[in-house]
Formats: C-alpha cells, structure tokens, sequence
C-alpha cells in the first residue's frame, strides 16, 4: 500500500492552523506567533480573555477566527474543523490542543467528589487524543499532510504527588505522542509534543482556590507562553523534529527527551516483539482518503 509521509520540513506560511485552548495562555501565544510568520488561525476555546478578545477584534476573519468550542464534546471539536471549512476552505494543516486544567477543586485525585469521571481526564487526555484523530480524519479527506503538536508537561516524564492526577494525564499524552510517531511515515501526520516547565499562565493565576500557593507557584522559575509557543513552532516546522519527538522547556533547559520514529528504530526496545500488522489501520484510513470534510 502506498507511504504518504514523512512530513518533510513544513513552513506555517500559508497553512491553516486550529489551537483548542486558544483564547489565553500558551494556546493565545501560538496563534499570535503563527498568525505572525503568515498562517490563517482557528482559535477554539469557551472564552477568550481580554487580551485575545481585543487581537481578534483587530484582524481580519479571513486570518484570524474565534469559535465557541467545549473540548469535553466530541461534535465541538468536529465543529472546530467544520469552522475552518467554513472560514478559510479548508481542514486545518496543523492542530494544537492546548486546552487543559491543573488539579481543579472539581476533578482531581484527592478530593475525589466526582461520581462518574474524572473530567480532568477528559479534557487533558481525551480531547487531545479525539483531536488528533479527526485531524488524521480530515487531512486524508483532504489529501494532505499535516501536523499534530500536543501539550504536555514535564510531569509527564516524572512523578507528582501532590498533582498525581495532572501528572497521570500527562503521562498518558506522551505516552500517545510515542505511540503517533509511525503516523509521519505512513501517513503523512506528524505527531509531537512539547513537555513545558511551569509557564505563567491563567492556568495558575486564574482560579479561586489555593493550589498555586501550594504548589510554591510563586517560588518557581517560571517561562512566559510564548517560550513554549516557540518551541511548538520548531516542531510544526522543521524536519529535525519527526513523528513521535518530544521536547522539553524549562527556564533551564531545552532538548530532546524522546527522538521521533524513524530517529528510535534500530535502539533498545525493552520488550523485542515481531512488528504488528498495519494493514487494518491502512485500510481504515485508506477509506478516508479523498472524502470531504462533512460538517453535522
């Protein structure tokens, strides 16, 4: 069967790109910063701050859009892709779901007072994980390669007892951005995932509780969105970062924690195994290949 990838380099000039938590924070700065080097950008999120609301206002439609979207529901984040359709064309070439929360007095381990989920889970993992599906979704549909750059954290590569929750959810995102990173060679999706530091966001700041005073928020370095937004940028469009890269930032440090698909094979594998056979995933996404993106 035919190999749709790798993605080779991938300037944002020109491409279309959808941010879920794009109304503030790291998800703002990414739509600034490639609103800037020349792409059309989706913003989806529940509201934007007073920051974003007055740069949206400022633009352009045709370049830079804001629609409501619940990342908790899956038809939202359909309607996301249904918007840049609609907006700008088009399916999005790059999508960054960037929406999450951070051990929330609703949904955490500790207090533990929700009675059927945990819907810290919901947002952080399965909302990334949806995403990155319709997006392999709609570029087959569209018949072009794409980019999918997940958020995670530095929580993600190390234990957290104090937010064991976010750090789990965390994990799990890198965890799937390793398991993604076949998808850039055979499909032509580019998966991969920054692991921030402790970024001064509303994330921390805009909450009526005491988390960040226990946490020691104000005690800890901390990174500005748009540090994190650059990096982000770095792996959208350079070849250096292929399927399955992560990449940590912190006001220390930044530098690979995980090499992409093509950059680990051949290296240790802790559990040697014959390759599993790829052909129903090929034939599902072989399905979808050249159909039009179907709004509900």
């Amino acid at each position: 069967m035919t190999q749709y990838g790798p993605v080779p380099d991938f300037p944002i000039k020109g491409k279309i790109v959808a941010i879920t938590g794009g109304g503030s924070g790291i998800g703002f700065a990414f739509a600034k910063l490639c609103h800037s080097r020349g792409a059309r950008v989706l913003i989806g999120d529940l509201k934007l701050v007073a920051e974003a609301e007055q740069y949206v206002s400022q633009e352009s439609e045709a370049d830079v859009f804001f629609e409501h979207c619940d990342v908790t529901s899956w038809t939202s984040l359909h309607n996301l892709i249904s918007a840049s359709v609609r907006k700008f064309g088009n399916v999005p070439d790059i999508y960054a779901p960037v929406a999450g929360v951070f051990e929330p007095p609703w949904s955490n381990f500790w207090d533990d007072n929700e009675a059927e989920e945990y819907k810290m889970i919901q947002i952080n993992v399965n909302h990334p994980v949806k995403f990155t599906r319709l997006a392999m979704r709609a570029l087959a549909g569209a018949e072009k390669q794409g980019v999918v750059c997940l958020v995670a954290s530095t929580a993600g590569i190390r234990g957290n007892y104090f937010a064991s929750l976010y750090a789990t959810s965390k994990h799990a995102i890198v965890g799937f951005a390793k398991s993604m990173g076949q998808a850039d060679i055979e499909e032509g999706v580019k998966v991969t995932c920054v692991l921030p530091g402790m970024v001064q966001t509303p994330l921390w700041t805009d909450r009526q509780d005491d988390v960040a005073e226990r946490a020691k928020y104000k005690d800890r370095a901390g990174l500005q969105p748009m540090d994190i937004a650059e990096v982000m940028l770095k792996t959208v469009e350079s070849r250096q970062y292929g399927g399955g890269s992560c990449v940590l930032k912190t006001p220390l440090e930044e530098r690979t924690v995980e090499d992409g698909y093509a950059e680990g094979a051949g290296k240790y594998d802790p559990s040697p195994r014959p390759e599993a056979d790829l052909g129903r995933i090929k034939e599902v996404l072989q399905s979808e290949r050249g159909k039009p993106w179907s709004p509900r």
